[in-house]
């Protein structure tokens, strides 16, 4: 009965060990257990291509408030919302609003059609090997990320948004 207590025990302290780990690791990681990031947290840096081959990184932003949009042509929600997002970056332009764009490594013939068709000048980014996506914690598509000036996130929306809800947060994010 000595050597099975004790195969019992130490089952049970590695038990508490990896979920120690795991309960620390998500604190310092600023992500909740869903896997994204909480509000307030400083969401992951990121370097991705446009679509004309320039490097933008989400630290030549940092003063300024960042919408982060992950999107793909496949995803309906995504086609509805694109034009809406263009709308309001027209609007809100000269308030130094930021909408970042990240497409989600699809060809770059199809992001092209897409873009003009709808004539979006804000940013597309592509993120080719999905390492941004993973950083993100990305469950679904779109997923949106408002980010204050100061660079920490003002709130997560995943699924689609209608126009009035893109700029209810957009106001939000402006008067910070």
């Amino acid at each position: 009965m000595g050597k099975s207590r004790k195969k019992i025990q130490i089952v049970i302290l590695l038990a508490v060990l990896i979920l120690g780990g795991y309960a620390i690791g998500s604190t310092f990681f600023g992500k909740d257990r869903t896997g994204f990031l909480k509000v307030g947290a400083e969401p992951p840096e990121f370097t991705l291509a446009d679509l004309d081959g320039s490097v933008r990184s989400l630290a030549e932003f940092k003063g300024k408030p960042v919408v982060v949009n992950f999107w793909g042509t496949f995803c309906e929600p995504c086609v509805r919302e694109m034009p809406e997002f263009e709308r309001q970056y027209e609007k809100w332009k000269d308030h130094n609003l930021v909408i970042l764009a990240i497409n989600l490594s699809e060809d770059t013939l199809t992001v092209n059609n897409f873009v003009n068709r709808f004539n979006l000048s804000y940013p597309i980014l592509r993120d080719v090997n999905r390492q941004t996506e993973r950083s993100y914690g990305l469950r679904q598509y779109p997923t949106t990320f408002f980010i204050k000036p100061d660079g920490t996130l003002m709130e997560v929306k995943v699924g689609g948004m209608l126009e009035k809800d893109i700029e209810e947060r957009v106001e939000r994010l402006l008067q910070l």
